[in-house]
């Protein structure tokens, strides 16, 4: 079990985890990896920090995201492609007994090992169509989604749909491959399959 959660911290939770994380500093105790997924442990987490008393509640609502961030065109065209997740370790993985488990250089595909049963969707939060069309889809009812937005002000974007985004950094845009947005990620066996979609307006988008 232990292999396992280091496996999913490593190969897929973690980039999307420390992509977000590092931005705002950690806060409280630490704890070693546990069965649950790592980017369900993670929002848990941070629905127990009181962020108004962290962050300045003015600086977060125009916070524009971390310098990693990229921008990404607008897609023109539907189209579905299978992005292979195999990961290589880049540090050491301690087995927690003075070896290592996993050394640098090691390669793995996460999804070997476990299922992601959420969905990311990615859009540019600066384009008023692309928001329209997560508010008017399917995607935005759905608690198993995670939002991630390219561009725009945290809180200006929050308000506008109702639920917490996170910033797509040029890391995360790396690993899911992606080329265009809106992007919508879910995992298909052994791959992540990512579906670029033209923002239609006026119409529900169906999952």
């Amino acid at each position: 079990m232990i292999k396992r959660s280091i496996l999913i911290v490593a190969g897929l939770f973690i980039v999307i985890a420390s992509a977000n994380a590092k931005d705002l500093g950690t806060f409280g105790r630490t704890y070693p990896i546990a069965e649950k997924d790592a980017l369900t442990e993670i929002e848990e987490r941070a629905r127990q920090v009181n962020w108004e008393k962290v962050l300045d509640k003015r600086k977060l609502e125009n916070f524009q995201g971390p310098p990693d961030k990229a921008t990404l065109p607008r897609a023109q065209r539907g189209q579905v492609r299978q992005v292979d997740m195999t990961y290589t370790a880049e540090i050491d993985v301690p087995d927690g007994k003075g070896g290592i488990l996993y050394p640098k250089g090691y390669t793995f595909n996460p999804l070997d090992f476990i299922t992601y049963p959420k969905t990311i969707i990615v859009i540019n939060g600066n384009d008023k169509d692309q928001v329209s069309w997560f508010k008017d889809s399917e995607y935005s009812q759905l608690m198993d989604v995670t939002l991630m937005i390219t561009e725009g002000a945290f809180g200006v974007i929050t308000k506008k749909v109702n639920r917490t985004v996170f910033y797509a950094t040029t890391k995360i845009i790396n690993r899911f491959q992606l080329a265009a947005v809106p992007s919508i990620i879910k995992q298909k066996g052994q791959y992540m399959e990512v579906t670029e979609v033209v923002p239609t307006l006026s119409r529900k988008v169906k999952k």
